[in-house]
């Protein structure tokens, strides 16, 4: 086995470390040769400071209240006091369901965070309407729900607040009692809470996008109120947030974000793999934070969210970087490298580089040479150190990463076609229970599933193309097992990189990234219904209606930059089964 180049660095004792990051091969060599130009323009400690000019001059008004998060793991703690009395007030009252409604940084965290620690929380970020009325057939008199948005007027989470309010008030129950409220100081939604009296609202600090929130009240109220010990969250965080402070080749810190960022060229297809992490859904927080805070521009990260057993793991492009999400243990491989460590940094947080040399007989250590990037920690540890990564890695690709200039496109088509805008193209042809709709030029002389697929795949660029599956179908019924194996199949079929994004929830995630990022994807939208009627009160239209427009409105936004989309549209399980099966079979034509 040839020589590998190696870095490993960790946060907190060596033998009790909070945080650790390992890089091999390209993305070792990105970290040494990046890290020097972060420590001379000293980026973490200015990070840490909420200096905005670590973005360029040009970004500093843009960037200036954009850099709450750094200190969240302090100021967030006046939080836990008031939460812990809240949940104790709700257990009281008998009120033990908690149910989030809130869409991509307002929900993403919260979801990992009571995963991670076993709380049960009914996330509803979906307008799918299957998904709205089991979450409305819970036991309304034990469910206080949470309402978090940062301004009020989402139109997921405003349908959301309104169906539940009209379920409490036709079971009997009074509303008020039974709502809590995060938002941003100010806004609709605050002014709302107040006129209505919910049970509590918490003013979350506005100095932040969505997706750097996890720490504020966006992911700690919905967590705490589930019976999570958020303090103990923020402590972790705090063990590990002045190391990312430090102006030191031995920062995980920095050494994540260059490993990500920094490779010559450019490795932009980041395969986000959980090897027993032990954190719940972690990939899907990390696939918003890298997708929406640098896919713009024409320029960004794919995260690419895989099983551990992904073809593309096996046989990575020289495009790809595999990230491995590992659960915090010694790594003995690390006792091979020669520890080199930095005499600016404290002991117990050093550096350690050198070359893993020779052949060795266990597959954990084969694959942790084949792997370029590890990463592990605490709960709390792990969502600063991305936060703080990803953030310096837009640094590194010249963007803004707290911005997301693109997702108000679709949003503004999906109000113009609730507004009574036609839907978009009729379907071309029916194939065995699923109608084909796309764009004639992508459709002609086609006229089955199979060759309307492979028309599609056709499109992906073999150097630099991806493809995303959006399923804008009830995530917790059956489409899930149904469609268990598509994105691993579609990837072996093309030998690309291979997305896979429930919709509408993508949009507050990939969703930036499809329209702002390198203009290389390929779409192939899923459909479904019938749906039951689930009315969104005081509006003319309905949840099936809503999801429609939302599918219809990023199928032509998407289509308007040149995307191509191709849209399969299913009625019944027996048709989503079919055309699962279609998807992994060639074309005959």
């Amino acid at each position: 086995m040839s020589p590998v180049n190696a870095v490993v660095t960790w946060a907190g004792d060596e033998d009790a470390a909070v945080v650790e990051v390992s890089a091999t091969g390209a993305a070792a060599e990105a970290v040494h040769a990046a890290v020097p130009e972060l420590l001379i323009a000293r980026v973490a400690s200015r990070l840490a400071a909420q200096d905005p000019s670590v973005w360029g001059a040009e970004l500093v008004d843009a960037v200036r209240d954009r850099l709450g998060w750094t200190d969240l793991h302090e100021a967030s703690g006046d939080l836990v006091d008031r939460l812990t009395d809240l949940r104790r007030e709700l257990r009281a009252e008998g009120l033990d369901r908690v149910v989030l409604a809130g869409m991509g940084g307002s929900s993403l965290a919260a979801e990992v965070i009571t995963g991670s620690r076993g709380a049960p929380l009914t996330v509803l970020d979906s307008t799918a309407p299957a998904q709205v009325e089991r979450a409305l057939e819970g036991d309304l008199a034990r469910t206080v729900l949470v309402v978090a948005s940062r301004s009020g007027t989402t139109v997921e989470t405003d349908a959301h607040r309104r169906a539940f309010v009209a379920a409490f008030r036709a079971a009997g129950l009074e509303p008020a009692r039974h709502v809590v409220v995060v938002t941003k100081p100010g806004s609709p939604l605050e002014e709302l809470a107040r006129a209505e009296g919910y049970r509590a609202v918490f003013p979350a600090d506005p100095r932040m996008s969505g997706r750097f929130s996890a720490l504020s009240a966006y992911g700690l109220v919905p967590s705490a109120l589930a019976g999570v010990d958020v303090r103990r969250v923020l402590d972790e965080a705090a063990e590990v947030a002045p190391f990312f402070a430090e102006d030191s080749e031995a920062n995980p810190a920095l050494v994540l974000a260059t490993a990500l960022a920094a490779t010559r060229p450019l490795r932009d297809t980041v395969l986000l793999a959980d090897a027993g992490s032990g954190l719940y859904h972690f990939g899907d927080w990390a696939e918003q934070l890298l997708a929406e805070s640098l896919g713009k521009g024409g320029r960004g990260l794919l995260p690419v969210v895989v099983d551990d057993d992904a073809p593309e793991l096996a046989t990575p492009g020289a495009r790809t970087l595999p990230v491995l999400l590992c659960p915090l243990v010694h790594d003995d491989a690390a006792a091979e490298v020669e520890e080199i460590a930095d005499a600016t940094a404290p002991t117990d947080h050093v550096a350690v580089s050198g070359e893993f040399t020779g052949d060795t007989d266990t597959t954990s250590d084969e694959r942790a040479l084949a792997t370029e990037v590890t990463v592990a920690g605490s709960l709390g540890g792990m969502l600063l150190l991305w936060q703080h990564a990803v953030a310096i890695a837009g640094h590194l690709l010249g963007v803004n990463p707290f911005d997301q200039p693109d997702v108000e496109a679709t949003k503004a088509a999906t109000r113009e076609f609730l507004g009574g805008m036609p839907s978009l193209e009729p379907p071309a042809f029916e194939d065995s229970g699923v109608e084909v709709r796309a764009p004639r030029a992508l459709l002609r002389g086609v006229g089955t599933v199979a060759d309307a697929v492979a028309t599609l795949l056709n499109r992906i660029d073999p150097d630099d193309g991806y493809l995303a599956v959006l399923a804008y179908l009830d995530r917790e019924g059956r489409a899930p097992e149904l469609l268990r194996g598509v994105r691993d199949g579609l990837a072996r079929r093309t030998g690309r990189p291979v997305t896979f994004g429930w919709g509408p929830r993508y949009l507050h995630s990939t969703g930036q990234l499809h329209k702002g990022g390198p203009p290389h994807g390929v779409f192939l939208m899923i459909t479904g219904g019938p749906s039951p009627h689930v009315a969104v009160p005081g509006h003319d239209f309905d949840f099936a209606e809503l999801v429609a427009a939302q599918a219809d409105a990023d199928a032509r936004v998407l289509g308007g930059l040149g995307r191509p989309v191709l849209r399969l549209h299913v009625d019944t399980p027996d048709a989503l089964a079919w055309l699962t099966g279609s998807l992994a079979r060639r074309s005959t034509s």
